[in-house]
C-alpha cells in the first residue's frame, strides 16, 4: 500500500493526477483568430441587446477575432421541435465552432428574458463524446429600462457555470439603454461604452489565455475514476 493509499484512503489512486504546471505550457498555441458567438435576448425592432451585442461585435472584430451573431428569430421553445430544426441546428453548431461567447440579455421582471434562456437551453450539455460548452470563455452583459441592476448577469453566469464554461469577471450592465443608442443604432460615448470595451478585452485576453489547455482545465477526478469504473 502506497504511502499516498494510506494518507487519502478514499482516493482512487489510479484516477489521481497531481496538477502539472507544464501541461499548462501548451507545444504550439494556436494562431488563428478566436472564435466567438454572440447571442441576445429580444426579437424587438429596435432591440437594445441586439445593439449592445452589434456592438460588442464590432469591438471583438477590432481586436482580431472571428465573430457569429445568432438570430434567435424562429427559434422554436425547447422540447417544442425536434433536434433537426433549422434554427437548432444553426445554434448548435455555431456553439461548437465557438471557442468562446457573448450573452446579453434585457432585464425583464428583474430576470433574463425567455429568449435569451430558450437559446441557452437549446445548447447541450454534451452531444455523443462533444461538450459544446464546456471549457469556453463567456462573457456576459445586460440592458434595462430602468436604473442599473445585475440580475440578468447574474443569472447568465450561473447558468454558464452549469455548462462548465469560464465566465470571466468582468461583465456590462447598461441601464437606461433608450438613452445610450443613437438612433443609427450606434451606441454613444459613455462611460457604459468604455466598459464594454474593458469587457471585450479581457473575454479575448482569457480566451487567448485557456483555449488551448482547455482540456486539461476541465478533466477532472470524479469523470476519470466514472470512466475507469465503467470499463470494469
Amino acid at each position: 500500500m502506497s504511502d499516498l493509499t494510506n494518507q487519502l484512503p478514499n482516493l482512487d489512486e489510479n484516477c489521481f493526477k497531481r496538477p502539472d504546471l507544464m501541461l499548462l505550457d501548451p507545444q504550439k498555441a494556436s494562431r488563428h483568430s478566436p472564435r466567438f458567438l454572440l447571442l441576445y435576448g429580444s426579437l424587438r425592432e429596435r432591440s437594445y441587446s441586439k445593439l449592445l451585442t452589434l456592438e460588442a461585435a464590432r469591438l471583438l472584430e477590432a481586436m482580431g477575432a472571428e465573430v457569429k451573431v445568432f438570430d434567435p428569430l424562429g427559434l422554436p421553445q425547447p422540447d417544442a421541435a425536434p433536434d433537426s430544426h433549422p434554427k437548432v441546428k444553426e445554434l448548435r453548431d455555431l456553439a461548437t465552432w465557438s471557442e468562446g461567447m457573448v450573452w446579453c440579455s434585457p432585464e425583464r421582471h428583474g430576470a433574463m428574458t425567455g429568449i435569451m434562456k430558450s437559446q441557452i437551453d437549446w445548447i447541450p450539455l454534451s452531444v455523443g463524446a462533444v461538450r459544446p460548452t464546456q471549457g469556453k470563455t463567456l462573457a456576459v452583459m445586460e440592458v434595462s429600462g430602468g436604473s442599473q441592476s445585475f440580475n440578468a448577469v447574474n443569472q447568465m453566469r450561473i447558468l454558464g457555470r452549469w455548462m462548465r464554461m469560464f465566465t470571466i469577471p468582468n461583465q456590462s450592465s447598461v441601464a437606461k439603454a433608450f438613452l445610450e443608442f443613437e438612433e443609427d443604432g450606434r451606441m454613444k460615448p459613455s462611460s457604459y461604452y468604455d466598459r464594454l470595451i474593458d469587457v471585450m478585452e479581457e473575454l479575448v485576453k482569457f480566451t487567448l489565455l485557456t483555449r488551448d489547455v482547455a482540456p486539461y482545465l476541465v478533466d477532472r477526478y470524479s469523470e476519470r475514476k466514472e470512466s475507469t469504473e465503467a470499463v470494469a
